[in-house]
């Protein structure tokens, strides 16, 4: 259908897993048609190797040093997409990638497709579907312009597999801009942990207000996650209320999260939390209010004081995992 540009995240010199996401968004848009995929920013040439794998017809690298600002690596990334001459711009609709393609976009004049969940060609044509008011409702849209641009959302594309082969690699000339001047990155904190990102993790233990400190949050969900092998997550209530630090906010305005086991632990589910975890593929909430709206979407809904019941499930796990 046409040639669509990959635009892989990095973090450390390393490409991150939604990068693998994106890659399997583009070739259902591309079609027939051609991917590649771009390495920038610092330690972009290292990182190619690990993207030669997927089937693109090329790997271009853009080293860019000093960190991200969208003012340093747009530019690039719309030279690149313009001189390419490619259909469709991608990347994972992560902060970094919601950043920072509004910005191609304008530059290319292109219209933009934010937060895409599924893609469809219909007549030739692609149709990304989106969800939009907290996911109380679903869109469907097209992109008119030329050259399309598009964010998709990592939970909702399985990642691309390596497909063998080794795509060539070639480096491409790095624009600036009279904003790139006036802007620079102190630097990105990365919180270290033993436990599996919440983007990636394959189960995840939720907590909400019910919880009612951050000791508890640490005596009562940490056990219960080190026992499951999960990543830890809260609702906005939790996080504002200081019981664990925002980059585990789970929600609209949090991190979109589609694990295979997702526990909620005294949250109520407001659809603000509900659109960053109602893609989960089983929900187990525990609450003591029966008419939460967390028990709508509930797989398994048990009605109990989470201070009596949380221990002894993690008891049981650890019993379980021992046996095994």
């Amino acid at each position: 259908m046409t040639d669509v540009l990959v635009v892989a995240e990095l973090l450390e010199g390393k490409v991150r897993k939604n990068t693998l996401s994106a890659i399997t968004a583009a070739k259902t848009l591309a079609g027939d048609g051609a991917i590649d995929i771009l390495a920038i920013g610092e330690g972009a040439a290292g990182a190619a190797s690990e993207l030669t794998g997927f089937g693109a017809r090329k790997v271009i690298t853009a080293e860019i040093a000093g960190g991200y600002t969208s003012e340093d690596y747009a530019p690039t990334v719309a030279a690149v997409a313009k001189n390419g001459g490619y259909g469709a711009v991608i990347a994972a609709a992560s902060a970094l990638g919601q950043d920072l393609l509004p910005r191609v976009a304008v530059r290319l004049g292109a219209g933009f497709a934010p937060d895409v969940s599924k893609i469809e060609i219909e007549g030739g044509k692609a149709v990304f579907t989106r969800p939009m008011y907290a996911g109380n409702v679903i869109g469907k849209l097209t992109v008119n312009t030329p050259v399309a641009v598009v964010t998709v959302r990592q939970t909702e594309f399985e990642p691309a597999e390596a497909s063998g082969g080794a795509s060539p690699v070639e480096a491409a000339n790095v624009e600036s801009s009279d904003l790139a001047a006036r802007v620079s990155s102190k630097g990105i904190e990365v919180v270290a942990s033993e436990r599996p990102d919440l983007s990636e993790a394959e189960v995840v233990v939720a907590g909400g207000r019910s919880l009612k400190s951050k000791e508890n949050f640490e005596s009562l969900l940490e056990p219960l996650a080190d026992a499951l092998g999960a990543g830890i997550g809260a609702s906005r209530a939790a996080c504002d209320a200081g019981y664990i630090s925002a980059e585990a906010q789970i929600g609209q305005t949090g991190k979109v999260v589609a694990p295979k086991l997702y526990f909620a632990i005294g949250i109520s589910g407001a659809i603000q939390h509900l659109a960053g975890m109602k893609g989960s593929k089983t929900i187990v909430a525990i609450n003591k209010d029966k008419e939460a709206p967390i028990a709508q979407v509930a797989d398994y809904f048990l009605a109990a004081d989470l201070f009596d019941v949380v221990p002894e499930l993690t008891e049981a796990v650890k019993k379980v995992k021992a046996a095994g």
